[in-house]
């Protein structure tokens, strides 16, 4: 039986390590799963909902590191998952996407001879600007077991002169999270909440440093929103990032004068799905957000100038738009032209986007026995 630590550190890992979690508990012969939550995300409160929306356990680990630099951050979860590891003393040590925890607890793992697998390994985006870039890179120089979600994250490694018997082909574990939850989602009334009755409405999500700190991006984005509302209301969950920038560049009373953009608080993981997945348009500067509208068929425009997920641009619905304002606009009245493929349309996908990604990780763990 192998003993894995799961760590988990804020929101974009939980959706990722839940089917990983759920097949562990199922195949109770081969494996002893433990759930380490770093703290990293700060709004315990955020985190317990997407916990309870995805059904995981409550952690066995609570590190509560909290906010803070990045590299207070990494510090504090190193020196907080180094007890951990020196008391539990597991197998594997299972590390997901691309955040701070993600390296922070990868280098304590192999510094104390812990294997480390890493799930989403291989995506890249060329921006070492990108926090993110530097975690992933970095993440996947350290792991033993590199676990991609798709082919050009294969090919992204070997580049990099990683040795091909560390690297293997699972797919895309997120869209597991997707496939097993999007009927409960249906129980969800935040559109009838939000009084939207068909699918006339598109969403957005910003919350990157790069688009939110910086007051004239901001600026050009909000242009762009201002005429995509003459045409359709978007809904916007508002990151408290995001929030805190609108009031410091003094940006609340045009937006307050925009009715067609209208502010919500954030949402968790069955609300936020039930609100986008009706959409005819989603604008976004995330990542996953690219994959998961890929899976339904959603137009998606990424308000970024690069992707580390260019499948969903070859395969899928994405678009890169950066952060142009006529480019938007042009993109978006581009994608409103266009119907929406329906959600079974299976030449949509990616290779191996089919739900089933995290039983093939554990299978990956245990060939390395």
């Amino acid at each position: 039986m192998l003993k894995v630590i799961n760590v988990v550190g804020a929101r974009p890992n939980f959706m990722k390590a839940a089917p990983v979690v759920e097949e562990m508990k199922r195949r109770t012969r081969e494996f002893a799963p433990l759930l380490v939550h770093t703290g990293q995300h700060y709004d315990r409160g955020m985190s317990e909902a997407f916990f309870r929306d995805l059904a995981l356990p409550e952690p066995d680990v609570y590190l509560n590191v909290g906010s803070g630099t990045h590299a207070e951050q990494t510090a504090a979860v190193m020196q907080s998952f180094e007890p951990v590891i020196m008391r539990e003393r597991p197998d594997w040590v299972l590390v997901v996407g691309d955040v701070n925890s993600t390296v922070a607890c990868a280098l304590v793992a192999v510094k104390l001879g812990v294997r480390v697998a890493h799930v989403e390994a291989g995506l890249r985006s060329r921006d070492r600007t990108m926090p993110e870039e530097l975690n992933r890179i970095l993440t996947d120089q350290l792991a033993d077991l590199l676990l991609t979600p798709s082919l050009d994250a294969d090919q992204n490694l070997l580049a990099e002169g990683i040795p091909e018997k560390r690297i293997r082909f699972v797919g895309n574990v997120m869209i597991d999270s997707l496939f097993a939850h999007l009927s409960r989602a249906e129980s969800s009334v935040v559109r009838e909440e939000l009084r939207l009755n068909n699918s006339d409405y598109a969403v957005l999500t910003l919350h990157r440093p790069s688009n939110v700190d910086e007051r004239e991006t901001f600026g050009r984005i909000l242009r762009a929103l201002e005429k995509i509302t003459e045409r359709l209301p978007v809904i916007f969950p508002v990151h408290p990032r995001t929030r805190a920038r609108l009031k410091d560049f003094g940006f609340e009373e045009r937006v307050a004068g925009n009715p067609g953009l209208r502010l919500i608080d954030p949402l968790g993981y069955l609300d936020f799905l039930r609100l986008y997945s009706g959409a005819s348009l989603v604008l976004t500067d995330s990542g996953g957000i690219q994959e998961e509208t890929t899976a339904l068929g959603i137009p998606c425009l990424t308000l970024r100038e690069n992707t580390e997920r260019p499948v969903t641009v070859s395969m899928g619905t994405n678009r890169i738009v950066g952060t142009d304002t006529d480019r938007i606009i042009r993109a978006a009245e581009d994608a409103l032209l266009h119907s929406r493929a329906p959600a079974t349309d299976e030449k949509r996908l990616p290779p191996l986007w089919d739900g089933h990604t995290a039983p093939r990780i554990l299978d990956a763990l245990l060939e390395k026995v």
